[in-house]
């Protein structure tokens, strides 16, 4: 499973969405991604990718796209196919 898939599997059972939603997902943008939505989102990415974001990065991450660039930080690349 490359990064890509693991990224939209995680959006995608955390906010209860589809893959051709994910695109345009933002922070509080629907009832799903709200604080406690958030938190649960970042632990999920944490422990799928084993790493451990700082709280200004937890704070920074507002989209699913935002998200992509945060992880790189991390060393996770999320590439398009």
């Amino acid at each position: 499973m490359t990064n890509l898939e693991k990224y939209n599997k995680i959006f995608k059972r955390v906010l209860r969405k589809e893959e051709e939603e994910l695109k345009d997902l933002r922070y509080r943008g629907i009832p799903a991604w709200d604080s406690m939505g958030h938190m649960n989102l970042m632990g999920e990415l944490e422990e799928m990718f084993d790493i451990m974001m700082e709280t200004p990065d937890v704070l920074a991450f507002t989209s699913y796209e935002k998200g992509k660039e945060i992880m790189e930080k991390y060393g996770v690349k999320i590439e398009e196919k």
